[in-house]
């Protein structure tokens, strides 16, 4: 069997490019909002936690699990984003977001009172597991609640949340860190979630579930999916090469395994089976995703650059560390309102190629005790790796929507954006921490050797796009 394209877009594809003030019209704002709130909710309690752990583990003990609380956070999202298509299938719109932010909520409260380390890691995972479920549901509800022209310009207003997170996250947590009361942080993550809930009660649909896939949860390639997750996020707690290299592989063959048991599960299977047909480029379009991602990671390791190389105070290397972000949004904004078929194909190719050219630029100027010009010089190609980011990840992710009009496969589709981006962090975060220690021991070598692999990664990111696009060409569904 080969893939024919079935793309719902296509009847949508005349419209003339939707305008921002079309996505908050009366009829789409209050959903919008939901979405976007779920998103930075999420994004804000990443960098609120990364910003005052120092400050809670100083209070609580237990600093010899200190990475467990990003770690335990991130694993739970990725477990539970895995769901996110049964439960769009079994629940509607309105009782899904309600039961994703009352899980958030809960999370929370459980960190906010926390007398011990454990108690607060419990905390963490409630949290990751719900949080996996919001940002995963903004795919799968976006693609029901609006019409497929405002899809490109919902994905860049998601996408901008995770810069507006790296933003407030890191002055909110560290505002009550430095005011010694580091619980009044969630306190205010618990308001703004109860608030965010008591605004999906009211707008989001209360019918029209998704339909979901034959036969149930493919247990198999959940537990697989999740021990390559497992071994990825274990490789960031491990010191030396050789653990490092164990795990890796062990990841590396789960999820091989995880592949040729999702294909042969299908219709079972997690993502979509078209995933796998011979000439579908929905493959190519997933690794696009993926190798941005990917690229995204760096911004953990780059304050610890700003502050080590360039002498740098917490706030101004936290600052550059959100140069990224603040790329990928600018840029993913910026370029929402692309249609034709030429733009999208330079955008969506261009991406990745300016991704990988901002990470080549950030590794040649790295040195030691560098002078302002370079320091807003590492600013300014880490804002451009993010461009990198912006100008393709929302055309990649719509293109992923329309993907198909059966509704069962698009439900699939949609939630394995997330998924794939979710483990793509993770895959991430720990090669990134196993370029550093291959460039040590001197700190430039660190910042120079991850920077030009991640280039690597993003400029297959760009081959990847190009075998994408070719593919939707043939099958008719790229104008």
């Amino acid at each position: 069997m080969e893939y024919e394209s079935t793309s719902a877009a296509e009847p949508d594809a005349a419209p003339a490019t939707a305008r921002w003030s079309d996505l908050f019209a009366p009829h789409t704002r209050g959903p919008v909002i939901v979405l976007a709130s779920g998103i930075a909710l999420y994004a804000i309690n990443v960098y609120v936690t990364a910003s005052l752990l120092p400050n809670a583990v100083a209070d609580i003990g237990g600093e010899e699990l200190y990475a467990w609380a990003m770690t335990s956070f991130l694993l739970a999202s990725v477990i539970s984003s895995m769901f996110v298509g049964q439960l769009s299938a079994g629940l509607d719109a309105r009782l899904g977001y309600l039961l994703a932010f009352a899980g958030f909520g809960a999370g929370l409260v459980i960190d906010a009172v926390a007398p011990t380390i454990p108690v607060f890691l419990a905390g963490r995972i409630v949290q990751g597991a719900a949080g996996g479920l919001l940002t995963g549901l903004a795919y799968t509800v976006l693609r029901r609640v609006l019409p497929a022209h405002l899809w490109t310009r919902a994905i860049a207003l998601l996408s901008a949340m995770w810069g507006v997170g790296n933003v407030i996250g890191p002055v909110l947590g560290g505002l009550f860190a430095q005011l010694g009361v580091w619980r009044g942080a969630f306190w205010t993550l618990i308001a703004a979630t109860a608030a965010a809930a008591g605004l999906a009660a009211r707008v989001m649909p209360a019918s029209g579930r998704g339909a979901g896939g034959a036969g149930g949860v493919p247990k198999l390639s959940l537990l697989l999916l999740t021990l390559a997750t497992a071994a990825l996020s274990g490789a960031q707690l491990t010191t030396g090469l050789l653990p490092v290299a164990v795990l890796g592989l062990a990841a590396a063959l789960a999820l091989t395994g995880f592949v040729a048991r999702d294909r042969a599960t299908s219709p079972r299977s997690l993502l979509p089976g078209l995933t796998y047909l011979p000439r579908s480029p929905l493959r190519w379009i997933y690794l696009v995703i993926a190798a941005v991602a990917i690229g995204s990671t760096i911004e953990a390791f780059v304050p610890l650059f700003g502050q080590r190389l360039g002498a740098l105070s917490p706030l101004p290397a936290g600052l550059l560390g959100a140069a990224i972000s603040w790329g990928w949004s600018a840029a993913g904004i910026a370029t929402s309102g692309v249609t034709s078929a030429r733009g999208l194909a330079r955008l969506r190719i261009g991406g990745p190629a300016l991704l990988a050219a901002g990470f080549c630029a950030y590794a040649l100027t790295q040195r030691a005790d560098p002078g302002p010009v370079i320091v807003a010089a590492w600013f300014g190609t880490l804002f451009i790796a993010g461009c990198g980011i912006g100008m393709t990840f929302g055309h990649s992710a719509a293109a992923v929507l329309r993907s198909t009009d059966d509704d069962a496969e698009a439900q699939k589709a949609s939630a394995g954006v997330n998924t794939v981006q979710l483990v793509a962090n993770t895959l991430g975060s720990a090669l990134a921490g196993v370029l550093v220690s291959l460039g040590g021991p001197s700190l430039v070598g660190s910042a120079v050797t991850v920077s030009v692999g991640f280039a690597v990664i993003a400029a297959l990111g760009a081959v990847c796009s190009a075998l994408a696009l070719r593919g939707e060409r043939s099958t008719g569904a790229l104008g």
